[in-house]
């Protein structure tokens, strides 16, 4: 298998188009948005007809790219690059505003799913929604519980088919965009006791009856983006809308779809944590070209560049496993346990980096002020190693992939 991370001319510029759009136009509102909890609506509609216009809308989730992907013949089917090409560009954004990536409108983590198992009709259905940037519209992706966040098997939101209908109860939260939202792919269960194969998969869209918005999170980071917990009250939900039909879920396939969503966006992530992680790092860097002489022979002076390099080769390798990930992804070949490599690695490394990087400062990055970012970013990495699965989730999928070789998890 041979293994290319020679970057497309396409993929190069569009990396230097929005590591330029972050440096000149996101960094600086990035602590106003953290400050205000929000980000401007102009500026998201903005950003996404930019994003479109460069074959990416919501940076790599666009609703209409995935229906061209589906839809063109096989004869001109052109080689995929799409997940190597979001990590780029996430990475940058990130850089920038991690919150950003967060809020961009489209599918969101919703659309991998959508995409996936859907059918023909819920693809065109859902996807085409997002066509009309004058109206800001988000998916989402409703599968943590209070008492099933790294045990997904262990969902009790619960589903019963009545009629032409299913009737939904149960409760999810920490949901990224999920009051929002025109939709959300919900998981539930038709019996906890049969595990995996008792779950499935429904799109339920706003204002369905049984289905409210609970409260909105306040968090420690990201606060910029909204995290919402989803209420179902005998939500009754149209057979048609059950991603992928009734036949899709003869074996566990309902299970897997949620899998399967992991194992794309998983490197995602991983490559958002290497961009804060990074952001950190440069930071710390320049601050002590300012500060020190690290040629000075003082052990204080090469502790420091001792520290900035473990950090910057932390963060180089987890880029490298990331775009692996990413690049197995867009062959079609198995990648959970790359996936899960990606997001353990890059999400320990960025917390190193702006762990060092605050100590490196001391109280120049700890202090919140209207121009220190280290502060923000230090709040923004930690979820990076929960959500999307643990770190240590990640470390029992690679362990049973290394030791035993399961087909899943």
């Amino acid at each position: 298998m041979t293994i290319e991370f020679t970057l497309s001319n396409r993929q190069r510029d569009l990396q230097a188009g929005v590591r330029s759009l972050a440096q000149s136009i996101v960094r600086p509102q990035s602590l106003r948005w953290d400050r205000e909890h929000a980000i401007d609506e102009d500026f998201l509609r903005n950003l996404a007809r930019m994003a479109t216009s460069m074959g990416h809308g919501g940076l790599g989730t666009s609703a209409s790219l995935m229906r061209q992907e589906e839809e063109a013949p096989a004869a001109e089917k052109k080689p995929k690059s799409q997940n190597l090409t979001t990590v780029l560009a996430s990475e940058e954004m990130a850089w920038g505003d991690a919150a950003l990536l967060l809020c961009v409108p489209g599918p969101g983590l919703g659309g991998p799913p959508v995409r996936a198992s859907g059918t023909p009709e819920q693809k065109k259905r859902f996807f085409g929604i997002f066509d009309d940037l004058t109206v800001l519209k988000w998916g989402a992706y409703a599968l943590t519980e209070p008492t099933a966040g790294s045990d997904v098997a262990g969902i009790r939101t619960s589903c019963r088919k009545d009629g032409k209908n299913w009737v939904i109860n149960g409760r999810k939260c920490f949901i990224t965009n999920g009051a929002r939202a025109s939709w959300n792919v919900v998981f539930a269960t038709v019996d906890p006791a049969l595990g995996r194969a008792g779950h499935r998969a429904f799109v339920v869209e706003k204002g369905t009856p049984g289905f409210s918005v609970g409260r909105i999170e306040d968090k420690m980071g990201l606060r910029a983006s909204e995290t919402a917990e989803l209420v179902f009250e005998d939500c009754r939900v149209p057979a048609d809308n059950l991603l992928g039909g009734e036949e899709k879920y003869v074996t566990k396939e309902g299970f897997m779809t949620a899998m399967k969503t992991f194992d794309n966006t998983r490197p995602i992530v991983a490559s958002m944590a290497i961009g804060i992680g990074r952001a950190a790092y440069e930071y710390a860097r320049d601050f002590v070209k300012d500060h020190y002489v690290l040629s000075r022979p003082i052990p204080r002076y090469a502790a420091i560049a001792e520290r900035l390099a473990r950090v910057g080769r932390g963060l180089a390798a987890a880029r490298m496993v990331t775009w692996r990930a990413a690049w197995l992804a867009d062959e079609g070949i198995e990648n959970a346990k790359e996936a899960s490599m990606a997001k353990a690695m890059a999400g320990q490394a960025a917390i190193r980096a702006c762990i060092d990087a605050i100590e490196i400062c001391g109280a120049e990055g700890s202090i919140q002020t209207d121009h220190a970012l280290l502060e923000k970013w230090f709040r923004d990495i930690k979820v990076y190693d929960i959500f999307e699965g643990t770190g240590q989730i990640q470390r029992i999928v690679i362990s049973k992939r290394l030791i035993s070789n399961l087909k899943s998890f």
